[in-house]
């Protein structure tokens, strides 16, 4: 066993070399309170986890609830060109379909100019995050989007609801960097994957909203078809911003500040409220810590870069990018995708508000798969199911189309979406979450989330193009893209993703610092008193 974590490391020279403030030992007695600490994590099953944690759990899902924001704004802009009035105040003349329809370009600006601020935003995100905490970062976050929703509401035009989009994507981007490893370390460890998972969750929450709002004014033929879905969005931030407020700092952030007794308080307040057993948790998140610091100083963008952590921000990158390309913008589309698979507009809101409802169900049923099967292999069989249907989804939009291949597109699109929101889609953040090192988790699920929008932006601009009547028209031949797509992210996690169920901290930390091929996680053997 290496004992390189009771050494002291030298901080006086050239000013503080990492994030723990304090130069102690981890003496013998701390070690087995560590040992102690992390036992318990093992042995604590998921619903006797959910029934001693239920204060971690009710933090972890408010902070990862901040992600129907991005959801209600994402699915609205994609409403909003399937809505008769919006067309028409702001679209352009085809006559081909007779009707105004939204410009392929400014389709593209109104999708993407969200996910271009999230871009900025994520990157902001990491170092605000590492300085003052995941609290006082989504605070901020809060306060920002509260303010630039006015812009979007009160737009006179194309451009200025673009300008308005971009603006509230920087609050976006604080969000979905922080909720994930938030929540994954408010919780113990059997309940990281069903915690995580409820970030898919808040995605549907978000879209169902969207398609009741959408489809109580679809048949309003004035300006509030768009602006009084646009103004729901106020519904959200100071409410959250209130429960956030309240909520207790990450354990595992005060940690790698030095701030101990301030995270023994936040220990308890999330459901250990045995003084031994927090005792002994503090102990295994500061030996976890101490570990990490004695492989570099306080955290920094390059450290992504830089050894077995490099292995760590590929993993999690291709995990938020490959959402991108297994047919999850079939989902985030789904208004428009039904209207030009056949569907008539009216129908094409219904679907949609059944589409988003059928997801609910489905992250719901994640909770479980999450907690009694692998990251891996839910992961590899959902994608490889989706695979399946979208190719069966070309097929039939190839044939001579008629009212029942009209339908069968469109049902097809609805189990696409169900399967991604019950299995690839919840599975990616708990994935993203476990797989980075303690100490750069704001700076890796930041990055990873850059990757996702790397991705995504000109995934949108593709699959507009595939989908609008002034670009290819597919509709459902689109399938054969995502289909080809997808069948390359399965490849690639088959001989590259990890599993990482049901292993600390700091067992990963390990298995990666051992450079652990990914097929051979699950079988590798990790002593309590491992520490190298």
């Amino acid at each position: 066993m290496s004992t390189s974590i009771t050494d002291t490391k030298d901080e006086s020279d050239h000013g503080e070399k990492r994030d723990v403030h304090h130069s102690e030992k981890m003496t013998a007695e701390l070690l087995h309170e560590a040992f102690d600490g992390e036992n318990l994590e093992h042995e604590l099953g998921v619903w006797e986890a959910a029934k001693k944690h239920p204060w971690a759990c009710l933090w972890a899902f408010i902070m990862c609830f901040t992600i129907v924001m991005e959801s209600f704004d994402m699915f609205l802009n994609t409403n909003f060109v399937a809505l008769k009035y919006f067309s028409r105040e702001f679209g352009v003349w085809d006559a081909a379909k007779k009707e105004h329809v939204i410009p392929t370009r400014w389709q593209s600006a109104l999708f993407q100019s969200g996910q271009c601020g999230a871009f900025v935003g994520v990157f902001l995100s990491g170092p605000i995050t590492s300085r003052i905490g995941y609290r006082w970062t989504t605070i901020l976050a809060l306060a920002l989007i509260n303010c630039t929703i006015f812009i979007s509401f009160f737009a006179p035009s194309l451009a200025v609801l673009t300008v308005g989009q971009t603006l509230e994507g920087i609050s976006w981007g604080f969000f979905i960097a922080n909720s994930p490893a938030y929540a994954s370390e408010v919780v113990p460890l059997a309940l990281r994957g069903a915690c995580t998972a409820t970030l898919q969750m808040s995605w549907s929450i978000g879209s169902i909203i969207v398609a009741a709002a959408s489809y109580g004014y679809n048949n309003r033929d004035n300006q509030w078809s768009w602006r009084v879905p646009t103004a729901l969005q106020w519904i959200f931030p100071t409410p959250l911003l209130i429960l956030v407020f309240l909520a207790p700092e990450s354990p595992w952030w005060l940690i790698r500040r030095g701030r101990k007794e301030e995270a023994l308080r936040s220990i308890k307040r999330l459901g250990d409220t045995n003084e031994e057993q927090a005792h002994q948790k503090l102990a295994m998140m500061e030996r976890t810590v101490q570990i990490e610091a004695l492989q570099g100083g306080s955290p920094t963008l390059l450290d992504l870069l830089k050894g077995t952590d490099l292995r760590r921000t590929i993993i999690i990158c291709l995990m938020y990018a490959s959402q991108n390309f297994a047919g999850n913008l079939i989902a985030n589309q789904a208004t428009y995708f039904f209207e030009q698979a056949g569907i008539n507009t009216n129908m094409a809101f219904k679907l949609n508000l059944i589409n988003s409802c059928l997801q609910f169900v489905a992250n719901a049923l994640a909770w479980f798969i999450s907690s009694y099967f692998g990251r891996r292999t839910i992961y590899l069989w959902g994608l490889g199911f989706n695979i399946t249907l979208l190719f069966l989804l070309g097929i039939i939009a190839s044939v001579h189309q008629s009212h029942a291949t009209n339908y069968a597109q469109a049902c097809l699109g609805v189990v696409i979406s169900f399967v991604f929101a019950g299995t690839q889609g919840p599975i990616s953040y708990t994935i993203i979450a476990e797989t980075s090192s303690v100490r750069l988790r704001a700076l890796s699920t930041a990055v990873g989330r850059a990757g996702y929008y790397v991705a995504e932006i000109p995934m949108i601009y593709l699959a507009t193009k595939m989908l609008n009547t002034t670009g290819w028209d597919l509709a459902g031949k689109c399938g054969y893209v995502w289909g080809s797509t997808a069948v390359v992210c399965w490849v690639t996690a088959y001989f590259f993703l990890p599993e990482l169920k049901g292993r600390s901290y700091r067992e990963i930390d390990i298995l990666f610092n051992r450079r652990t091929p990914a097929r051979d996680f699950k079988k590798t053997v990790i002593t309590v008193e491992d520490n190298e």
